[in-house]
Parts: structure tokens; C-alpha cells; sequence
């Protein structure tokens, strides 16, 4: 049998002696706390396989502390103890993550068959972590399609930088693929088998973004009823990606400066700060040395940021990847090659793609859902990618359309059944359901 390090919290000291007994006479080495925060503190100081918690305690109590295991230490093992007249407490513990529960007073055979389970489970964790991280790990830059010298630097700086913990920040337009280099970053790094957490800084107000960032306590604000960890929490021992950063309030800047400084989050509401171990990539379209002269941005924040620039080109200063980008869009939506005239290669190539990357994908599962398998020529692309703007030549129309009648037709061909009707235009159904409303066609 296994023999593994458990931590036991347990409030009571004669049953924390009992089962730390029971638990080192089978070779297990236990750890003990008399309650969830000195659970926490413990955890710091080595490796644990197996957490068992009695769920009523003073202080922070068994629940609590499986909610910031799950935050802390995603795949970490948690068996609850309870008393048999509470056993609602650990029906409750098990939708919220635990792996298994005991009732008191605790059977021996029961105690070591279920540290038992909980580190067969600790195991098979670490090797899906570990099978996890050597997939990503294989091929981390496969969804980077690219052709172009300039897109091909910025993928060997990529794996150059990534092995290291220095902050990284990626700049560029909007829609020119700065996530997706992140997330190369972060799979090709050694924290790969970790969370990737990625918040975008614009999409939110700064009361929202504090609270969503740092995390916040129960009753900290209205409507706070109960604690909650915030993005730094959940990429503990992973990588945190704050997209937009130069959206964010200055005030706020300063408590990402000292968390990426001293590695410590103020949960809002909060008395104690919390040690986080993240690794911060952030990315932003606009230009932010520009923004620091102006004072919208704090300086000694964008100097700890720009440890590694990565800049990614837009999508018209790098033409040669147009082609191989939308050869490999056209393949993913169409489930195949999609052959393309060259008349319709001719208007994909010029035009300037001010949406980048991001608007060469839409177009491109437009076209390959109204193509329905026949080459794709210029009378079925948007009429706005043409040199004048004018409808398509020939057929008086435009992807509007084409796009409305591409759906009627599905729905004939499916009897009206518009789960069918998406499927075979290779939509999700809440897209058609979406498109229907914009051509006036519900009923």
C-alpha cells in the first residue's frame, strides 16, 4: 500500500492524536492543524498527497478551507470527517469537490481505506497533470499558423522566453492573436501542469476588476456573501494573463505592482495578505510607453511589465500568412479543403484586415459554411472586402444574402427542425437562432 503525507485538521486534540496515530502505524506521515487557517500556513511548508478536515470548526471551517484548496491546490484530495448526525454536511462537501467523507466516531478500517482512495486519486492527478503537460508540451505552438519571417520571430522569442518566470508583455492590435501567444507561453513553461487564468482588465469596472483580481471576503461589499478567491488565487502555481492592462485604473495598477513585487494579493475586505505564486504575461493594443509620458499609466509598473516585449505584427504588415491563415480556417470549418478560386485569393490577399486574424477567422467560417463544399469565388465574399465596395459581380448580391439564403435552404432540406438545420450548416444552434432574428426569420 502507498504511503503518504496527510495533513489532519481537526479542532479536537484527543481525536487529532487518535487518527495521526492510526494513520503513522500504517507508515503515514501526517501533519497536523487545529483548524482551516493553520491548515493553510502548513501547506506552505512542504508537499501534502491528502487532506482530511472535521467540517465544523472555530474559525475558518471545513468548508472554507475546501474552497481555497480547490483555488490553491486544484487535484489535491480532500476527505471530510463529519458526525453521523450531520451527514448533510458531507453530501454537501462532495458537490463542492471533496473526494470522499468519513462519519464520527471514525473506523479504523474505514479511515485507512479511504487515505487509500484519496492517494490512488493524488496519483492519477499527478500523471493526468503530467500527461497533460507533455501533450501541451509536444506541439505548444501548433494553432500558430504562420508563414511570415516576422510571425516566425515572434515564435522563436516565444519558446526562447517561455522556460523562464520573467514577465512578458505582449503587445499589438486587436485581433492579431495575443492570448493565443499566452497561452504558448504559459504551455511551454515549466508551470504548464498549472491553471492558465486570463482576465480581460477592459471588460470590467474597476470595483468589479479589484474584487475579480484580488478576491474579496464575505460581507466586504453589498452583496458579498461570501468569500471568494479572486484570479490571482486560481492561477496559483500557474500563469496569470492580464489582457488589456492598459485599460486599468491607476489606482489599481499600484496593487498589481506590489503583487508582482512581493507576491501578495489584499483580498478587498480582507485583514491579511495572501502569498500568490503566479507568473503575470500581460498584453495591451494600445502603446504604452505613450501612455506612461501621458500619466494614464504608472511608469514603474510598465518597466516590471516590459521585462520581454513581444510585439505581433498586424495581419497587413505580414501578408504571406493571409493564405496559410485562411487555407487553415477554411480546413477547420468546412471539415476539409476548401478550394479557392484565384479571382477570390486576389480579394482575400488585398484586402488590409484592419480586424486582423481575428476577422480573417469569422470570414472565413461565413465562407465556408455558404460554399457547401463548391469552390469559393469572389461572388460569394463580403461585398466590403471588394476593391470598391461594390455587390458581388454577377448575382446582385451580397453575403447577407447569400448568408439568409444558405439558412432557408437548411431549414427545407430539415423539414424546419433547427437543431438539424445547424448541424448541417456546422453552427452551433444558438448562432442560427441569433441569425434568424437579424433576417426577420422567426416566427
Amino acid at each position: 500500500m502507498r504511503k503518504g503525507r496527510v495533513l489532519l485538521v481537526e479542532d479536537e486534540p484527543n481525536l487529532r492524536r487518535v487518527l495521526s496515530y492510526q494513520l503513522e502505524r500504517q507508515g503515514h506521515s501526517v501533519i497536523q492543524a487545529s483548524d482551516g487557517a493553520a491548515a493553510l500556513d502548513r501547506l506552505e511548508e512542504g508537499p501534502v498527497d491528502v487532506v482530511m478536515t472535521d467540517v465544523r470548526m472555530p474559525g475558518m471551517d471545513g468548508m472554507e478551507l475546501l474552497e481555497a484548496l480547490r483555488s490553491k491546490r486544484p487535484g489535491l484530495p480532500v476527505v471530510v470527517m463529519t458526525a453521523y448526525g450531520t451527514i448533510a454536511d458531507a453530501v454537501e462537501a462532495m458537490k463542492r469537490g471533496a473526494a470522499d467523507y468519513l462519519t464520527k466516531p471514525v473506523d479504523q478500517r474505514a479511515l485507512l481505506l479511504v487515505v487509500e482512495k484519496a492517494l490512488r486519486i493524488a496519483d492519477l492527478s499527478t500523471e493526468n497533470r503530467r500527461l497533460k503537460r507533455a501533450l501541451v508540451q509536444r506541439k505548444p505552438l501548433e494553432a500558430a499558423v504562420a508563414a511570415s519571417r516576422a510571425m516566425r520571430e515572434v515564435l522563436e522569442t516565444v519558446e526562447r522566453v517561455a522556460p523562464t518566470e520573467a514577465t512578458v508583455l505582449i503587445t499589438g492590435e486587436s485581433g492579431t492573436g495575443k492570448e493565443l501567444v499566452a497561452r504558448a507561453l504559459h504551455g511551454l513553461s515549466g508551470r504548464s501542469g498549472g491553471p492558465f487564468v486570463a482576465v480581460n482588465c477592459a471588460a470590467l469596472p474597476r470595483d468589479l476588476l479589484e474584487s475579480e483580481l484580488f478576491g474579496h471576503e464575505k460581507g466586504a461589499f453589498t452583496g458579498a456573501v461570501e468569500s471568494r478567491p479572486g484570479r490571482f488565487a486560481l492561477a496559483h502555481g500557474g500563469t496569470l494573463f492580464l489582457d488589456e492592462v492598459g485599460d486599468m485604473d491607476l489606482s489599481l495598477q499600484a496593487k498589481i505592482l506590489r503583487a508582482l513585487q512581493e507576491r501578495v494579493v489584499d483580498p478587498v475586505g480582507g485583514r491579511e495578505p495572501r502569498s500568490v505564486d503566479v507568473r503575470v504575461l500581460a498584453a495591451s493594443n494600445r502603446d504604452l510607453a505613450a501612455a506612461v509620458e501621458e500619466g494614464a499609466f504608472r511608469r514603474d509598473l510598465y518597466y516590471r511589465l516590459n521585462v520581454i516585449p513581444i510585439r505581433i505584427p498586424p495581419l497587413r504588415e505580414r501578408p504571406e500568412d493571409i493564405r496559410v491563415l485562411a487555407a487553415h480556417f477554411l480546413r477547420e470549418y468546412g471539415g476539409s479543403d476548401v478550394e479557392v478560386t484565384p479571382e477570390a485569393w486576389e480579394v482575400l490577399l488585398a484586402h488590409s484586415w484592419p480586424g486582423n486574424v481575428r476577422e480573417l477567422q469569422n470570414i472565413c467560417q461565413r465562407i465556408a459554411i455558404l460554399s457547401r463544399g463548391l469552390p469559393v469565388t469572389p461572388e460569394i465574399l463580403p461585398a466590403d472586402l471588394l476593391p470598391d465596395g461594390k455587390r458581388a459581380a454577377g448575382r446582385g448580391e451580397g453575403l447577407w444574402d447569400l448568408e439568409r439564403d444558405a439558412i432557408l435552404r437548411a431549414l427545407r432540406e430539415n423539414g424546419g427542425n433547427r437543431s438539424a438545420a445547424a448541424r448541417a450548416l456546422r453552427i452551433p444552434r444558438h448562432v442560427l437562432l441569433y441569425r434568424l432574428r437579424k433576417f426577420g426569420l422567426t416566427r
